[in-house]
């Protein structure tokens, strides 16, 4: 990893912004991922966009941007909580897609379920406009050394 991405992960956990670190990754920056600090917690936002749509007649969102946000999710997250500075490898990644991602905002809570010294478990969550109804929930495997 490059000393530019390591000053960024540092950077975010002190400040607790990810915008910078957000910035540094190309898929994150296409989609447009956001995140929200609240408390100790952080929210990841996919904001509503045309190119993000798989069906254009419901709209929905394409499952694989679906996947791949919750997963570059569940990586910045892992990032964030898992006292290691480098970008952690996915050894899995699940998802259960429960209900359409229609054309507006998408949100998506982390929680880290284990952690040991190499691997971490992650569950995500997706959901747009009432978290109680979630779209999508994930379960990712991640290497951290």
């Amino acid at each position: 990893m490059s000393n530019d991405l390591i000053q960024h992960v540092s950077a975010a956990i002190t400040s607790r912004d990810m915008t910078g670190l957000i910035n540094k990754i190309p898929y994150a920056n296409l989609l447009g991922i956001e995140s929200l600090s609240i408390g100790e917690e952080f929210i990841f936002k996919l904001p509503k966009n045309d190119d993000n749509l798989g069906n254009p007649r419901l709209p929905a969102i394409h499952g694989g941007v679906m996947g791949g946000f919750l997963e570059t999710a569940a990586a910045l997250y892992v990032m964030m909580h898992a006292d290691v500075i480098k970008v952690p490898k996915v050894i899995d990644f699940s998802i259960d897609y429960i209900r359409p991602g229609r054309h507006t905002d998408s949100f998506a809570r982390c929680n880290i379920v284990r952690q040991g010294r190499n691997i971490a478990n992650v569950s995500i969550t997706a959901w747009q406009a009432q978290e109680d109804k979630p779209i999508a929930t994930a379960r990712a495997h991640f290497l951290l050394c």
